[in-house]
């Protein structure tokens, strides 16, 4: 028998420390804890007040503002002998090799970055605005009026009304002109941090992030833009690690008072693969839909555009009478709109023949209206296969030689805009590729059919042979 109670050891600040962090992460959930709070150690405690350390300063300031009062309640849970809680920025990262007041602290210099944030290192601020996508050049209509004041209003001070603007609509009705206009409109006309981001963009630099244990540089990369545009939201939903990386990002910017911009093609109630929480926050936002802008609408975008193409080379020239005829017959998007006026464009600069209604008449009986789409991506494949003398199975192949890259990449393009399938069924039906490669290939054959006029003929060749066939 035991004649007297064995005294109960003290705890260690370290293990006071230890025990802090497991109340806050349960407290605050494991997202919260692995952003903010797993990045702070433990540097010294004298007396009862405790230093802690943040490796950024952006993390520190963060932490201060938002979880200060939480970290210095818990720590009172856990001992009486705590008094107060300073957090600093730590020019290196401290390493505890015992108690503190007991042990030595040891220190271990940290790893110089290869680039400081923003500068490109990383990538994530690679991206420059499309200069021709300004405030000046958008085509204002009633399909897209409030959406051009909104996004206006944001860029106008840093203290704005909207905070967090939401807008969606059908590919083409110019949400990603918007985008681009006020990201040009921070950076150049104040100066500002603006970090443009299309959605694969967003997934490929967090994953790789993921993957090379940079998470906590890339958060400190995103977050320190003073405001995020991200465009084709749609495209991370049904990534769950994406999905609730990107509402870490929601909640730090809103928190922090600065701005997002996202575009999507849809409403975000209708929005699919996006947790309710996601869904909550984006309903929040100030919503507007863009849609098909009316003829007066489409013939200001047509004019705008002729006149720009005349000025580069005076063979483009579209007369008056057949922009209006064009306006009227064509009840579409701006960015179908311009398809074919570029169409009869590059015939007038080839043909040097001046621009008749008939010419464009020729161009929209081209095109195949929605509802009478009945083309399938195997038809596509086959067709485009033959056409570029492949053997079938190279479409579906890893293969990235450009005589197959470029043929699958057409017809992908053709897939997207002659079917109904949705991008991750036409990669599966490519040997199981991503949607964003597929989202990749449509954009790089759009941007290579406005510079290479042979590549058009080409397209435009196949379109419509699959079309009579």
């Amino acid at each position: 028998m035991v004649g007297a109670a064995t005294q109960e050891r003290e705890p260690t600040w370290q293990e006071i420390w230890a025990n802090t962090r497991d109340q806050l992460r349960m407290e605050l959930g494991q997202g919260v804890f692995d952003t903010w709070i797993a990045p702070l150690s433990l540097r010294e405690v004298t007396d009862g007040h405790v230093k802690l350390t943040a490796p950024r300063r952006f993390i520190r300031d963060y932490v201060a503002v938002n979880y200060a009062p939480r970290i210095e309640r818990a720590l009172g849970t856990q001992s009486k002998a705590f008094v107060s809680l300073e957090i600093q920025v730590a020019a290196v990262e401290p390493r505890i090799g015992g108690a503190v007041g007991t042990a030595e602290i040891t220190y271990a210099p940290k790893p110089p970055r290869t680039a400081a944030a923003g500068s490109g290192g990383s990538g994530i601020w690679d991206r420059e605005p499309d200069a021709q996508q300004s405030f000046d050049n958008f085509v204002a209509g009633p399909s897209n009026e409030f959406a051009l004041k909104a996004a206006r209003r944001l860029t106008e001070a840093k203290e704005a009304d909207i905070n967090l603007l939401y807008l969606h609509g059908n590919f083409g009705y110019g949400k990603t002109h918007l985008l681009n206009a006020i990201a040009l409109e921070i950076r150049k006309s104040r100066g500002g941090r603006a970090l443009f981001l299309r959605s694969e963009d967003f997934m490929v630099r967090f994953i790789g992030a993921v993957r090379g244990r940079e998470t906590l540089a890339f958060k400190e990369e995103v977050r320190s833009a003073e405001i995020l545009l991200i465009d084709d939201l749609q495209h991370i939903c049904g990534k769950a690690v994406t999905v609730s990386e990107f509402l870490h990002t929601l909640n730090a910017f809103t928190d922090l008072k600065r701005k997002v911009v996202i575009a999507a093609d849809r409403a975000p109630a209708a929005l699919e693969g996006v947790p309710d929480d996601v869904r909550s926050r984006l309903q929040g936002a100030v919503t507007i839909e863009l849609t098909k802008p009316d003829v007066a609408t489409r013939i200001a975008i047509l004019k705008a555009h002729a006149v720009e193409a005349e000025k580069k080379c005076a063979r483009t020239a579209v007369p008056m009478t057949v922009l209006e005829h064009m306006a009227n017959k064509l009840d579409v998007s701006p960015r179908e709109l311009i398809g074919v006026l570029k169409r009869v464009q590059t015939y007038a600069d080839l043909s040097n023949k001046v621009v008749t209604i008939e010419a464009v008449d020729e161009a929209i009986a081209s095109r195949v209206a929605p509802g009478e789409r009945r083309i399938s991506v195997e038809e596509i494949q086959r067709k485009t296969a033959e056409f570029y003398k492949l053997d079938l199975r190279e479409l579906h192949s890893p293969r990235r030689a450009r005589r197959v890259a470029r043929p699958r990449q057409v017809a992908m393009f053709l897939s997207r805009e002659l079917t109904s399938r949705s991008l991750p069924d036409i990669g599966r039906r490519f040997g199981n590729r991503d949607h964003t490669t597929v989202l990749h290939a449509c954009r790089r054959i759009e941007e290579l059919c406005r510079a290479d006029p042979a590549l058009e003929q080409e397209v435009d060749f196949l379109r419509k042979v699959l079309k009579s066939s």
